[in-house]
């Protein structure tokens, strides 16, 4: 049985990759069954290591802050950099995350005042091979990009942005990120396990 996990889902969580078992995390879930609660800003993903096969987060990490002071306030934690540890570690080897989030230089990215994770089409060469920049700030995942796309998104999208295909797609899409129409960022990364042995980790 293939296992999704959807982050930030409220009452129904999403299943971009259509599997055969859901699940969810939210601030409203509960302490056991199929939609856990957690906040994902400080606390750890409720499930076992190795336990999906994919997982999603549709407008959830713009919400994440990046930088928060310790409970002492004398050192400084990086709730984005763990949740992404959080997502690598309960992805099974292979295992895909897709996540869709509001995107700088949209304004959809600045609008909302509970924004506070501004994701850029570079952003994801923290997390993937070969640049694993986060390394430095305690990224101890591997990530391999799989798809990495400005998208125009809305409530009616559904819940998998589908690559353009054709020629014409292609340009239909190249002509909305010329435009400054494509509000969100997709990301289809996918885990590597084990981790390799990555210079300077």
């Amino acid at each position: 049985m293939s296992r999704h996990l959807d982050l930030g889902c409220g009452t129904q969580p999403r299943n971009p990759y259509q599997r055969d078992e859901l699940f969810g995390i939210d601030l409203r879930g509960g302490d056991s069954g199929p939609i856990r609660r957690a906040n994902l800003a400080l606390q750890a993903i409720p499930f076992d290591s190795d336990s999906f096969d994919s997982v999603s987060a549709y407008d959830f990490f713009e919400h994440v802050p990046r930088v928060l002071p310790s409970a002492d306030g004398l050192q400084t934690r990086f709730p984005f950099i763990e949740l992404m540890n959080e997502v690598w570690r309960v992805l099974k080897p292979g295992g895909w995350l897709y996540a869709s989030t509001p995107a700088y230089p949209h304004r959809a990215a600045f609008q909302d005042p509970t924004h506070v994770n501004i994701l850029t089409t570079d952003s994801h060469r923290y997390f993937t091979l070969p640049h694993l920049t986060a390394a430095m700030y305690g990224f101890n995942g591997v990530f391999t990009e799989r798809r990495v796309q400005l998208s125009k998104t809305s409530a009616r999208n559904p819940a998998f942005v589908a690559p353009p295909a054709g020629v014409w797609q292609r340009l239909r899409h190249a002509m909305r990120v010329r435009g400054g129409r494509c509000s969100h960022l997709i990301w289809e990364l996918e885990a590597v396990k084990p981790a390799p042995d990555v210079p300077g980790r």
